[in-house]
């Protein structure tokens, strides 16, 4: 949905909500229109800090959503250039992956079975497509009281991932290294 649009059919809802004496539609309207005007997607966000020292968002994924994926089009559609997340929840499935530096790939983990989300942290930088370019770490707990863990590949939400994504006024680049096969931010 464009820009505009949803900025439409925000202000259209809050007046909806003054007609009726709604306040609460008023309240989502507003913040729908300042989301837009600022533009952050249209999913289920809250932007709980601005100042000059960076941005803090809350995330919320549902059931059937696929995290890595859902992540990724958020900070693009935020063009995050620079950020930090973490993330509590559970998934349905999950693959995970264990970097193996003799093959240059991740060894893919798959988890067929509901799971916790321990902890998830990571951050986000711009990768060498220009695009948003995440990178995961996470620790899966099992029923049985085991845990898997390594990079995020995939994990499809239920019932729901929780997720704080604190964005600094800067840019990260991540690049490419062909003598290790994997793209890591570069700071310099």
């Amino acid at each position: 949905m464009s820009k505009f649009r949803e900025k439409a059919e925000a202000q259209t809802e809050a007046i909806i909500g003054q007609m009726l004496g709604d306040e609460l539609l008023v309240k989502e309207g507003q913040e729908r229109s300042r989301k837009a005007e600022i533009g952050i997607p249209n999913m289920n966000s809250k932007l709980v800090s601005k100042d000059q020292g960076g941005t803090i968002q809350v995330v919320v994924l549902d059931s059937g959503e696929e995290a890595f994926a859902t992540l990724t089009r958020f900070a693009n559609e935020a063009k995050i250039t620079a950020a930090s997340l973490t993330a509590i929840g559970a998934f349905e499935k999950a693959t995970v992956g264990w970097f193996d530096f003799a093959a240059k790939t991740y060894k893919k983990i798959e988890v067929n079975e509901q799971c916790e989300v321990l902890s998830a942290i990571g951050d986000v930088a711009v990768g060498d497509d220009g695009k948003a370019s995440l990178h995961i770490h996470i620790v899966l707990g099992l029923s049985d009281g085991s845990t898997r863990g390594g990079h995020l590949l995939a994990g499809t939400v239920r019932p729901t991932l929780e997720v704080v994504v604190t964005e600094v006024p800067a840019t990260l680049r991540r690049k490419k290294r062909a003598d290790l096969g994997i793209a890591l931010i570069d700071a310099g």
